[in-house]
């Protein structure tokens, strides 16, 4: 970064985007704005601009992940202190979306949440959204100001690369019908075969297989999702190819939210390998399934994104081998 970059260029993070925001600053040779967050003693947030940021070009990172509702006030708190402080423009950087999964009325009388968060992000005063990897594409389009839609498929593709010669014969599976089209991206860039199981959701926490289409004996099983969650889907479909004759199943995600009984079912489902990125910070709630964790980091791919944001360059070229989303 130049010296005008350094003094016009402005990277803020919240509590939830600390650790990744530091990782894109090192990229960037560029050092974390000065900025911090403050909770009263009846739980309300204040938020504190250490610099001037006046007629800078200025980004929040921040994922509203858990406690989402925490964070999500936050970054309207954060957006809304810089746009009050008369900073140019304010991107929010949400490297994990949350409410993305509440993006259409399945049944009646029930709201469309990422839509409203959409509209508080852009009321508070943002004027762009940087982020990764949402639930359903659809969720670009919630958005009155332009949204950056980047995708990990690059990170995993090199991560899975570089070990190929110890996978042997792999075939991508597909563990629901809804990701087919993000298993056939990964089947293109691996030249590999693909499976797809046949899913029904029983309730929020109970999944059932039903039907393997596709053959995995004797062959190594990558599947690759936006985001495990509680972890049924994944682990119903790793027992499901295992029974089938699979070698070994290796699960990836972008987004490892990991709530309920995920860590209870990892650990004692037949998955060899959990492929994950930084978009949520982890701590020590990953403990349990440490010893089958591969955690890759998408700061690289953020702070390029940011550099060409801010320079007024394409985007696009950053995610033309990225995958399909679900729908």
């Amino acid at each position: 970064m130049s010296a005008a970059d350094r003094d016009h260029l402005k990277i803020f993070a919240g509590r939830s985007g600390r650790e990744l925001a530091i990782a894109m600053c090192d990229h960037l040779n560029l050092p974390l704005a000065e900025g911090n967050t403050d909770v009263f003693p009846d739980g309300e947030l204040i938020v504190k601009v250490d610099e001037d940021v006046r007629g800078r070009d200025c980004y929040v990172v921040q994922s509203t992940c858990d406690p989402v509702n925490d964070n999500l006030m936050e970054l309207l708190v954060y957006i809304d202190c810089l746009r009050r402080a008369s900073a140019k423009r304010i991107t929010a950087v949400i490297p994990y979306f949350g409410y993305a999964r509440q993006d259409r009325k399945d049944v009646g009388r029930t709201p469309i949440t990422a839509k409203l968060v959409a509209n508080l992000i852009a009321a508070a005063g943002a004027d762009r959204v940087l982020c990764m990897d949402l639930h359903a594409a659809q969720i670009q389009g919630f958005f009155d100001i332009p949204v950056d839609h980047l995708s990990a498929t690059q990170v995993f593709f090199d991560y899975f690369e570089s070990i190929r010669h110890a996978l042997g014969e792999i075939v991508i599976v597909s563990p629901d019908v809804g990701n087919v089209k993000v298993a056939n991206t990964y089947a293109r860039q691996f030249d590999a075969e693909i499976a797809i199981i046949d899913k029904r959701r029983e309730s929020g926490m109970k999944v059932s297989t039903k039907n393997l289409i596709g053959d995995v004996r004797g062959r190594t099983v990558l599947m690759f999702d936006d985001m495990i969650s509680t972890g049924g889907t994944v682990c119903e479909a790793a027992k499901m190819v295992m029974e089938h004759g699979a070698k070994d199943v290796i699960a990836s995600a972008t987004h490892a939210v990991l709530v309920g009984l995920a860590m209870e079912r990892l650990n004692e489902a037949p998955i060899s390998k959990i492929v994950i990125t930084d978009t949520i910070p982890n701590g020590q709630r990953l403990a349990p399934i440490t010893h089958k964790l591969i955690r890759l980091t998408v700061a690289r791919l953020f702070g390029e994104a940011i550099h060409r944001i801010h320079h007024d360059m394409s985007v696009s070229a950053l995610f033309r081998r990225g995958a399909d989303t679900k729908r």
